[in-house]
């Protein structure tokens, strides 16, 4: 007899209720689509078919395809099979619905799973239609759960006016209380256009929003504060960069949410967004918990030297050039000592005279004055989306 207690009992000896802040259901796309077709038509439908083919079609590759073309390696066998009740439950929100109680849960929040990256579809009529057929027949399946479920809809980002104009769709129109956010939006370099798809696929940057953007995105986070809508985001980072091993899912998957999470979570933070917005609060998803502290630490000690007052101890104008070649003197080097004399004493005057143009504060965005400054603007603007059993979570 097993010793664990189950869900159920677990949440009867608690005195809060339990929230599942990032559950998934599992989208049954021969199905989805024909009910995206009805609602959107052949573009949304058909684009969202499209978008489900491409993990089966990286797996058709063999690993020295995929090695050549830099594709790397998707997993397989990614559903319970082993548990019928559970595959069952994951496909069908009703069903869901009815279990709750028996999985310990109050109120669960629902993400997608075939729908995760439909916000990387390249091209913007397509993109655009089946994010709002995605959106429509989602809240179609929780039509009538919302007491205890609700599904988040998916906000593409690659405009603000896009974002904007869906985020008012699903909120005005179906009801969302929660938007799927977009984020690590691809941008392709001009010179690749016409390019060999796969030169043209990593020849490109990646758009975090907040920082050094083509776009002003704070029209997008002031109809988020308008709306009630806190953004969240699921972005995966796998499959390209570092991770993108043409034959070993574990090493792509392993970090790869918490990378992208990182990302836009620094993007916000450095542009100066929580500064603008005090009011937003931004959830980064399924990466746990422990890259946001160490995030925390990092930027803290990156301000320490790197902020304006840091920065001072670093001004190159400072050095001591009579201290310096008495020094050098002392300890006897000669050469170093012959260079020195050759710059009039200044070790790197021409390339401490390059500072690439840029502010010189990375943090002049955030305006730190005081410790409070980074409760405020980051401690308590962000969350971070953790699994259960993530021995993480205890340095939170």
């Amino acid at each position: 007899m097993s010793t664990h207690r189950t869900p159920q009992q677990i949440r009867s000896s608690l005195k809060h209720p339990v929230i599942d802040g990032d559950g998934h259901w599992v989208e049954y796309p021969p199905v989805f689509a024909e009910r995206m077709r009805k609602a959107v038509g052949d573009l949304g439908a058909d684009g969202f078919l499209k978008s489900q083919r491409r993990i089966p079609e990286v797996l058709s590759l063999t690993p020295a395809q995929r090695k050549a073309r830099h594709i790397g390696m998707e997993g397989f066998w990614t559903r319970q099979s082993s548990n019928t009740l559970d595959r069952a439950t994951a496909m069908m929100p009703r069903m869901l619905y009815d279990r709750l109680d028996e999985l310990g849960i109050d109120f669960g929040i629902v993400y997608p799973t075939a729908g995760l990256n439909i916000f990387r579809i390249a091209d913007d009529a397509t993109r655009r239609a089946v994010i709002r057929g995605y959106n429509i027949v989602v809240a179609d399946y929780f039509k009538g759960l919302d007491d205890r479920l609700t599904p988040a809809a998916v906000i593409p980002v690659n405009t603000p006016d896009e974002a904007i104009e869906e985020l008012e769709f699903v909120t005005r129109q179906l009801g969302a209380k929660v938007g799927m956010f977009g984020s690590g939006v691809r941008r392709p370099m001009a010179q690749a256009r016409g390019a060999d798809p796969d030169v043209a696929r990593v020849a490109q940057g990646f758009d975090q929003l907040g920082l050094d953007s083509d776009h002003d995105y704070d029209p997008l986070w002031q109809k988020c504060r308008e709306l009630g809508i806190a953004p969240t985001f699921h972005t995966g980072g796998r499959s390209y960069g570092e991770r993108n091993s043409p034959t070993n899912f574990t090493f792509n998957h392993i970090g790869h949410f918490a990378a992208a999470g990182h990302a836009v979570a620094k993007a916000v933070f450095l542009g100066g967004v929580t500064r603008r917005f005090p009011d937003l609060r931004f959830a980064f998803l399924e990466g746990g918990v422990g890259w946001g502290c160490q995030l925390f630490c990092d930027l803290i000690e990156h301000w320490e030297r790197r902020g304006a007052k840091g920065l001072q101890n670093m001004d190159p104008t400072k050095l001591d050039r009579k201290l310096l070649r008495e020094l050098v003197d002392k300890y006897g080097y000669t050469d170093l000592a012959a260079e020195l004399d050759r710059r009039d004493g200044w070790p790197s005057k021409h390339e401490d005279s390059m500072t690439g143009g840029a502010p010189l504060d990375d943090f002049h965005f955030c305006k730190i004055t005081q410790k409070q400054d980074w409760i405020d603007l980051f401690a308590m603007p962000y969350y971070f989306g953790c699994e259960a059993d993530d021995r993480m979570n205890a340095v939170a």
